[in-house]
């Protein structure tokens, strides 16, 4: 399974990066069932495994920050015995698991104020957490009204806005990316998911950035909902993730190149607010 999963993060088959981080957990319970002749190989083995995930997409904070976790926290319990060290392992997964999904729901709960009823949102890509913030606000008796962008070249906004469209009270609309700035003078609000933000920068998946600029000119409130594990400072360095050019053109580039970069970078002084488990962060 931990070879299954390092492929299907690499290809990006798994969209939200909180999903991600827990997927890539659970892969590391596999190590359970393979025989270690000492606590050592077993320890040099998750780490070996960790890192394998971390590789995957290192652009991923959540997913970095959770292996990290996991692998600290088995080292740290100084198991006596591989039967110990096993089940140290397991231990730490669950606690990693249970934070990753609480500080989804606290961030989803503190997000609702942002989406009274009656509103009108513009989101992009596809995040569990703005899913969530929403299911939750239509489970409260709001009615939304929801554009989503399709987010190429995956198209991960068509997922979205499947889910959108099984929610009683939300009127979902999917727009191609470049018709955003037709559509953001009807919405109240951009709410976003993100994939981390260091220091003054929010990374998150490319077309993030054309959207908060001209959010901005037209002075929609961009707001972005995660974890506070997400917001990262020293120790981790964002690395992009240049995708294949046949995402984007399936024939032959003949005298031209393709450029296919998975995500962006928006200044955070283009957004309004950021919404995590912690609390609310204004700008």
């Amino acid at each position: 399974m931990i070879d299954e999963t390092v492929e299907e993060i690499r290809e990006m088959q798994t969209h939200s990066s909180s999903v991600v981080a827990v997927k890539a957990a659970r892969a590391l319970e596999d190590l359970r069932d393979r025989e270690f002749a000492s606590v050592e190989d077993f320890e040099r083995d998750l780490e070996r495994n960790s890192s394998a995930l971390r590789r995957a997409n290192p652009s991923h904070a959540s997913l970095v920050t959770t292996q990290r976790a996991v692998v600290s926290m088995v080292e740290d319990n100084g198991a006596e015995s591989v039967a110990e060290a096993k089940d140290a392992l397991a231990e730490a997964v669950e606690r990693v698991v249970e934070q990753v999904e609480t500080a989804k729901r606290r961030a989803a709960e503190n997000a609702m104020d942002f989406v009274e009823d009656g509103t009108t949102i513009l989101t992009h890509d596809y995040s569990s957490t703005v899913l969530e913030t929403i299911e939750r606000a239509v489970s409260d008796g709001r009615y939304l009204t929801v554009y989503v962008t399709e987010a190429r070249p995956r198209y991960l906004g068509r997922k979205t806005a499947r889910v959108l469209a099984e929610m009683d009270r939300v009127d979902a609309h999917l727009v191609v990316d470049g018709a955003s700035g037709h559509f953001l003078p009807e919405c109240d609000r951009v709410l976003l998911g993100m994939d981390c933000i260091v220091e003054d920068t929010l990374y998150n998946r490319i077309g993030t950035f054309p959207l908060a600029a001209t959010a901005d000119n037209l002075d929609v409130p961009v707001t972005v909902v995660g974890s506070s594990a997400k917001l990262v400072g020293e120790g981790f360095r964002f690395e992009n993730d240049f995708r294949s050019p046949s995402e984007v053109l399936l024939e032959p580039a003949e005298g031209f190149s393709v450029e296919n970069p998975a995500y962006d970078a928006t200044p955070t002084d283009l957004l309004d607010s950021v919404v995590t488990d912690e609390g609310i962060r204004e700008f």
